[in-house]
């Protein structure tokens, strides 16, 4: 089981930057296929990357592709994604997700274990 901890939200211009993380708890966190999702006002959740145990394969929805990064730091337990070029419509709260398995999943029912969320907010 793995407990997980978004930080690094905050209110940015467009155009500008922002890294959010999260922090997982457990001595396993490197067994995990790790994602990130995001959830507008009034919209579903969507995909927005995922990354392999190993850190060695990544995945992004088309809508970020090109602007944002996922990482990880397996020593540290901790998934980040760097976000460049940020819009008014990245705005959304933004969950950290984990599962078990090797496949960079982007349904969202195919992950386990979630955080509580962190908001970003992209002034225009």
């Amino acid at each position: 089981q793995v407990q997980l901890v978004e930080s690094g939200g905050g209110l940015v211009q467009a155009g500008g930057s922002l890294r959010v993380s999260c922090a997982a708890s457990g001595r396993t966190f490197s067994s995990y296929v790790m994602g990130w999702f995001r959830q507008a006002p009034g919209k579903e959740r969507d995909f927005v990357a995922a990354i392999s145990r190993g850190g060695g394969s990544t995945s992004y929805a088309d809508s970020v592709k090109g602007r944002f990064t996922i990482s990880r730091d397996n020593a540290k337990n901790t998934v980040y994604l760097q976000m460049n070029s940020l819009k008014p419509e990245d705005t959304a709260v933004y969950y950290c997700a984990a599962r078990s398995g090797t496949y960079l999943n982007i349904r969202e029912r195919d992950y386990g274990y979630w955080g509580q969320g962190t908001q970003v907010t992209v002034s225009s």
